[in-house]
């Protein structure tokens, strides 16, 4: 297939002219002319990825970890079916009596500047996360059972816990730093979060802020499966509509559509789809810090009742997803259906209402104690499918008695008082993912959501040792949520990728994340033939 290239070409001509710095424009044009004369063997083996907006690429850091997972390496990775095996640890040991885990090291591995990957590095990446006060990371909690890290020698390193934790080996998949570049610096502000230095199967090359895209080449000294694939252009794309106007011109060859449009590419011989399972769920999640959810905390899940999931499933999503009524539904420990408490019925809202001590207005707005039953939920203007999913639950809430206004903005901004927002998480992998946001005052608990029994039975989760405990203390969750959500749980959306005719090798076998990350699980498998 002939690939429209003149975005690509604009691109080389532009690092061309920052690299010559203040030569002539004879040596300029020489160096463009170098560049396009290898045009065709650089875009024959490019893949232009159009992805999601970014501000950082550090792991501890990046929420969206598409770009950090193959770049950094971690002690572990996630295989196929999301369990957790060795990478950067070519074995380990866990030693019940003490909770010590010992890593054995891969040997001769290098960080992407040519430097020794050492058990200093993973020291000084688990000091960051459990010791720097200052951090700003949303996963601190994930590793707050640590007491200890030590580097035995340059190839061992001992973990030391606190307390038990089922999913640790889950958590120490979380990306390695490089000490020697970072030591010193202010994790949350350095310039490496848009420089990173990895030990992954892709290494940075630079970051065209205007152009919006990020430049990546496969790492010829990878430690295990070097890529097939050159070089991946990953295009800093906000707008839905845009990463289908792309790949219709020419100008990406993959992208992660909303169901709507990835619906478009159908039956289009020009085309693929790929439909991922996904752990992602969209929600009108509820922010505890502001007054009316603070005064009405009991009448969240009554809004369950007043909202008919199926036909936003169907009307919004095309289809390509299902109602949802717990936010680890899919997952393993998951899906107990004795938390699905809650159906279509407008009937039950009206008497759940009147027990709550809600009454209609003259305007048909429910009231209590003075105050109506009206909060607004903000949510980005450039994410159509949001949108759309806010506009429905606002026309069926109204005709219900219930106004919710709908706030668009740019971008979230969590201290003008909107009441909460149009979310979206995921917990693709194991189900204590969900601790850091929901128990009390967790390091992604920024809605400040509080239950006691949900912080009892998720911290039992996370430190029961059977496999039976876990699901059990799992479900009870599901059951303790659903009776005092924090959120409305609305649907499960399918991952709809669409890449172009030529695009090989991406494994439907995993679970996606949120926004379907996780998509280049196993990108050192993929082919690209134009």
């Amino acid at each position: 297939m002939k690939r429209k290239v003149v975005g690509l070409v604009m691109a080389v001509m532009m690092t061309a002219g920052m690299l010559s710095g203040c030569g002539s424009q004879a040596e300029e044009k020489n160096e463009v002319a170098q560049e396009t004369k290898k045009e065709d063997s650089d875009l024959s083996n490019t893949l232009v990825y159009a992805g999601e907006s970014e501000d950082t690429i550090n792991p501890i850091l990046n929420n969206h970890d598409e770009l950090p997972s193959i770049i950094f390496s971690g002690l572990m990775k996630y295989d196929e079916k999301g369990a957790p095996i060795e990478d950067l640890a070519e074995s380990y040991e866990y030693d019940e009596a003490t909770m010590t885990y010992t890593f054995h090291l891969r040997d001769g591995v290098k960080w992407h500047d040519g430097k020794d990957f050492t058990a200093k590095d993973v020291v000084f990446t688990y000091d960051l996360l459990t010791k720097d006060e200052s951090l700003t990371a949303s996963i601190t909690s994930n590793y707050e059972d640590i007491k200890e890290v030590t580097a035995e020698d340059d190839l061992t390193v001992k973990i030391v816990m606190a307390d038990y934790n089922a999913a640790m080996l889950d958590n120490f998949t979380i990306g390695i730093l490089p000490e020697h570049l970072l030591k010193g610096e202010d994790i949350n502000t350095t310039s490496f979060n848009q420089k990173p230095v990895g030990t992954g199967r892709y290494k940075f090359v630079s970051w065209d802020t205007a152009g919006g895209s990020i430049t990546l080449e496969k790492n010829d000294e990878y430690y295990d499966k070097v890529p097939n694939i050159d070089r991946l252009i990953y295009k800093t794309v906000s707008v839905e509509s845009t990463k289908a106007t792309m790949l219709q011109s020419g100008e990406a060859d993959l992208a992660w559509l909303n169901a709507k449009y990835a619906d478009e590419f159908r039956d289009n011989d020009a085309y693929t789809n790929y439909d991922f399972k996904t752990a992602d769920y969209r929600s009108v999640a509820c922010d505890f810090r502001t007054d009316f959810w603070k005064e009405n905390k009991d009448s969240v899940g009554v809004l369950n009742y007043a909202i008919d999931k199926q036909a936003i499933v169907d009307s919004v999503l095309n289809g390509h997803g299902f109602v949802a009524y717990s936010p680890i539904q899919i997952n393993s420990y998951g899906g107990n259906e004795e938390a699905d408490i809650y159906s279509y019925d407008l009937d039950k809202f009206a008497e759940e209402m009147d027990k709550l001590g809600w009454k209609k207005g003259d305007d048909g707005i429910y009231e209590r104690n003075g105050q109506k039953f009206s909060f607004s939920i903000q949510v980005r203007d450039y994410e159509e499918e949001r949108v759309d999913i806010e506009n429905i639950v606002s026309q069926q809430l109204k005709k219900a008695g219930v106004e919710l206004k709908v706030q668009l903005v740019t971008k979230f901004d969590w201290e003008s008082g909107y009441n909460g927002f149009l979310a979206g998480y995921a917990t693709p992998f194991d189900a204590d993912g969900l601790y850091k946001q929901f128990v009390t005052d967790a390091s992604e608990n920024t809605m400040k959501y509080s239950d006691e029994k949900v912080d009892e039975f998720l911290k039992e989760g996370r430190h029961a040792k059977s496999e039976e405990e876990r699901k059990e203390a799992y479900h009870k969750f599901e059951t303790a949520y659903a009776e005092n959500p924090g959120q409305i749980l609305i649907a499960y959306l399918d991952g709809n990728y669409v890449s172009v005719k030529g695009v090989e090798g991406l494994d439907t076998a995993r679970t996606l994340g949120h926004h379907a990350v996780g998509v280049m699980w196993n990108i050192e498998d993929w082919t690209i033939s134009r």
